[in-house]
């Protein structure tokens, strides 16, 4: 059997995570709630009555999807090749989830698969210039060992 690949194994995690936030996203237009809201009523201006909470939601949910499926003007640049620029991004789509009731999951599925991808990174895996496919052996780049 071969090795498992961690950072296609969070790419499909954040992947399942971008879709549930943009889902919880248009939820919450309608059914406008934070999370933590019985703990405090301070942070309902976030919600209602306008939507930010929502449209940054929506936003990093739309911009998950185009960066782990990548856009062919994403694919094999730099950005898109760098799994620590996914541990800066994903934090912050993983906080602003867990603020609306609605995307409490996705906020988790983003916990993971960050954890995942810090693995991949601590391992030395490198993400493919070319989504999808495998390091080509005999390369100059760094395999996981």
């Amino acid at each position: 059997m071969g090795k498992l690949i961690k950072n296609h194994w969070a790419r499909l995690i954040i992947l399942t995570a971008a879709a549930y936030q943009i889902a919880a996203a248009v939820e919450a237009f309608f059914w406008p709630k934070i999370f933590w809201d019985f703990l405090t009523k301070n942070l309902d201006g976030a919600v209602k009555p306008i939507p930010v909470l929502q449209i940054v939601n929506l936003l990093l949910g739309i911009f998950g999807l185009a960066y782990e499926w990548p856009l062919s003007f994403i694919a094999g640049t730099g950005l898109h090749r760098s799994i620590e620029a996914r541990l800066i991004i994903y934090p912050l789509s993983a906080l602003v989830s867990l603020l609306i009731y609605q995307g409490t999951n996705a906020g988790l599925y983003y916990i993971i698969g960050m954890g995942v991808f810090f693995w991949a990174y601590s391992e030395g895996e490198i993400v493919c210039p070319e989504p999808w496919t495998l390091p080509k052996r005999g390369s100059a780049a760094r395999r996981s060992v």
